[in-house]
């Protein structure tokens, strides 16, 4: 039979097959034959590989460097051993990839060696490397039965038709059915699912209380559930249990489904099923996953290299699953490509939950690529009613295209029940600019404050250092314009002193001044996020970029936790302490009685600040008064104060209250003027009131766009989220939890009597 060369391009020494070790300085014209050839020797040797981490060019952002370590290395489940056996490979001018380093030693037992290694490898035409012949390897199928091959040799020309390893047929399970390993339960449930008509998801795990392993996992239809829209609360599903043994039984089955089975899925049939698979204890990893569906029933499909090391989606799927099991409102998602891993998504039920309350101004942070990072990790940031930050989701990017941000951002969006931010903070690459448009058509996309510092640095540079007076007139025209007209002529006489009329970046900028000139940014609400700057990082230095993967799990929960015991101890603060107040105004002691502590020093600020203020009508026309209000001594600071007598609408110029939802002082001045004692409601933010997490309800029936199946969703995470700090605060004490216990059943008992 003839055989099939897929390695022709991996080298071993002319001596024979003796030499497969690898050793530094072995060439290869790809990283992937490198990756290959190591697979090739540790199945010959007895032990398999992960892929590890990689590295980029800090120049073009290229991959130049990569790690292929034992299966074994790290800690991040029982299995691993913390070994340090690895190659790396690194690529030189040439456009080759040569090992530069090689640890041998494993600090654990080695598997019995895969015999397929050596006795099918037979030379192949020879490559010139360095100067010295080195052959290719070439891997043959089996001549004597092309129905079977031995343990490690994959049949590329079978599995392209679609077959099951072995040429075993697709079973239908039954109780009692059993399995080598839980994966191979998944591919033969997916399998029978693909030829029924439906797919499928994984579902609960369970684990051992002595040490922790797996004990039984459940594979369930995807319409299984209620959580998306597309879900009917399917109960088709299988079960499977390992055994003393180590085989997995199949002890529960429930073949029946309550909705319409598709055809036959074709395209499904003819995935190999090799590469078919979910992340378990001894399996290989997520990168092999082939049509896994998320737990959100989507994904999408492209053929682009991924910047997230394989290892990382081994152990993030395990992280989720285990939430989720912990967690009813956890919500993940994984793109795929043709069967590979590519960006994933995941926000916890309080992260969804907070976006209800405060995702109308979000920051999309990818700050991770201000540097030669190690993972891609993005955050979506709201600011939640103490003006602290607030982690709405977070995601690891594959790539840097449009496809891939597009992707992130539907994403968040969908788990988020569809509420359509006011505003966007993000970066202003081509790519995600038009992915913003396109799942957010007509928001207000913000540039990040960082980036057009690095940019001006970069274009800048040599003006911003000197002292040639252009820094001064630079930020001038910026910061203090507060008229198009005067923005204009401010710029074009910054240009012709300078002479930068000429500068490319310049131009490009003043095309997108509506996303970075505060001028075009104050009437639209960002939740007061400075326009020179931002919010405060999320995890602070807990976690960055640069966090290696045998931390980021524990590094990640330990920065959450601290974040959300900042907002308990700051909703603890402003529920039982007061601010001091400064004057006799009611309407000081309104708002110190509605914001929180917060929120109530801005305000308090802005009061104190208009009595150094003056105040004088210009016009009346009707019920429609204008004020001009200014700073006293300083003829520069002024601002127009619209009021509408009758409903007591008011507009100032400033725009304070539409960007940061906080009335200004001019606007007090004028309150104080026409003897407005109350603040009126429209101009008290519940997002930022004592009361704000208990608020959403209301503001979801009013919207218009919201469903009956979001208000659902979200009065279920409310009340989830006070039912845990119910529970903390009940089983205190046994006194408490009787108490805790009349309460919550007297509730239940008024409840039952609503109609």
């Amino acid at each position: 039979m003839r055989g099939i060369g897929i390695t022709n391009n991996l080298h071993v020494e002319n001596e024979g097959l003796s030499k497969l070790e690898p050793y530094v300085g072995l060439e290869f014209n790809s990283a992937d034959d490198a990756r290959e050839f190591y697979s090739l020797y540790a199945a010959h040797t007895g032990f398999k590989i992960r892929i590890g981490q990689l590295y980029r060019s800090r120049s073009n952002g290229s991959v130049s460097s990569r790690r292929f370590v034992c299966s074994k290395e790290g800690f991040q489940l029982h299995s691993r051993t913390g070994c340090l056996a690895f190659i790396r490979v690194q690529r030189v001018e040439s456009g080759k990839w040569v090992i530069d380093n090689f640890k041998k030693d494993h600090n654990h037992e080695l598997e019995p060696t895969e015999e397929m290694c050596l006795s099918r490898i037979q030379p192949a035409a020879k490559s010139l490397v360095n100067g010295t012949y080195r052959q290719g390897i070439r891997l043959l199928e089996e001549e004597e039965d092309e129905n079977h091959f031995p343990s490690g040799i994959i049949n590329f020309k079978r599995l392209k038709t679609g077959e099951r390893e072995g040429g075993e047929a697709m079973v239908e399970p039954y109780l009692g059915q059993e399995f080598s390993s839980a994966n191979e339960a998944y591919k033969n449930y997916n399998a029978y699912a693909a030829s029924t008509g439906f797919k499928i998801r994984i579902g609960q795990l369970f684990r051992s209380r002595d040490d922790g392993l797996i004990t039984c996992r459940r594979f369930v239809c995807s319409k299984e559930g209620h959580q998306h829209s597309s879900r009917v609360g399917c109960g088709a599903f299988i079960r499977v249990k390992r055994q003393d043994s180590g085989m997995w039984v199949v002890d529960r089955f429930i073949k029946e489904h309550n909705h319409d089975l598709d055809p036959p899925r074709e395209a499904d049939k003819k995935i190999p099923t090799a590469l078919i698979g979910f992340r378990d204890d001894t399996s290989g990893g997520l990168e092999n996953l082939g049509s896994v569906e998320t737990n959100d029933g989507s994904h999408m499909k492209r053929s682009q290299e991924s910047n997230i090391g394989s290892d990382w989606y081994d152990v993030l799927l395990e992280y989720f699953q285990s939430r989720q099991v912990e967690d009813t409102g956890f919500f993940y998602a994984v793109e795929l490509d043709d069967g590979r891993c590519r960006s994933v998504f995941w926000a916890d039920g309080r992260s969804r939950f907070s976006c209800s309350q405060f995702g109308d101004a979000i920051v999309f942070d990818t700050s991770y690529r201000k540097s030669n990072y190690l993972v891609p990790f993005a955050m979506f940031i709201g600011v939640n009613h103490h003006r602290q930050p607030v982690l709405l989701g977070c995601a690891l990017i594959a790539d840097e295209c449009k496809e891939s941000f597009t992707w992130v951002l539907r994403t968040w969006f969908r788990a988020m029940s569809g509420r359509h931010p006011q505003s966007i903070i993000a970066d202003q690459d081509k790519a995600i600019r038009q992915a913003i448009a396109q799942v957010f058509p007509g928001i207000h996309h913000r540039f990040s404050a960082w980036q057009i510092k690095a940019k001006e640095r970069e274009n800048l540079g040599r003006l911003l250092s000197i002292d040639s007076g252009f820094k001064y007139d630079y930020d001038k025209c910026i910061y203090q314009s507060q008229t198009a007209g005067e923005f204009d002529a401010a710029w074009n006489a910054l240009l012709n002193k300078y002479r930068m009329k000429g500068n490319a970046w310049l131009k490009e900028m003043y095309e997108k001044r509506e996303s970075w000139v505060p001028l075009y940014l104050r009437g639209t609400f960002f939740a007061g996020i400075p326009v020179n700057g931002g919010i405060k990082s999320f995890f602070g230095t807990l976690l960055n970029a640069q966090t290696p993967l045998r931390e980021f799990i524990l590094q990640y929960e330990r920065g959450l936790e601290r974040r959300r015991e900042e907002e308990r101890q700051d909703d603890f603060d402003s529920s039982n302490l007061q601010a001091y107040l400064h004057t006799k105004e009611m309407i000081e002691e309104q708002c110190r009685r509605l914001y929180t502590l917060t929120v109530f020093k801005v305000f308090q600020k802005e009061l104190l600040d208009s009595y150094g203020h003056l105040g004088m009508k210009i016009s009346e026309e009707g019920i429609i008064s204008r004020y001009l209000v200014r700073k006293c001594a300083n003829d520069n600071e002024k601002h127009i104060v619209t009021l509408n007598g009758s409903n007591l609408n008011v507009f100032c110029s400033c725009q304070m209250f539409e960007f940061e939802g906080v009335l200004c002082r001019h606007i007090l001045k004028v309150f104080q003027m026409v003897n407005i004692r109350d603040i009126p409601s429209c101009y008290i933010l519940h997002r930022w009131t004592k009361n704000a997490k208990y608020g959403f309800v209301g503001d979801v029936e009013s919207d218009s766009g919201g469903s009956s199946q979001d208000l659902k969703a979200m009065m279920v995470w409310g009340l989830r989220e006070e039912a845990c700090n119910y529970i903390g605060a009940g089983a205190a004490s046994l006194e408490r939890y009787k108490l805790a216990l009349e309460i919550m059943l007297e509730g239940r008992r008024k409840i039952s009597q609503q109609n």
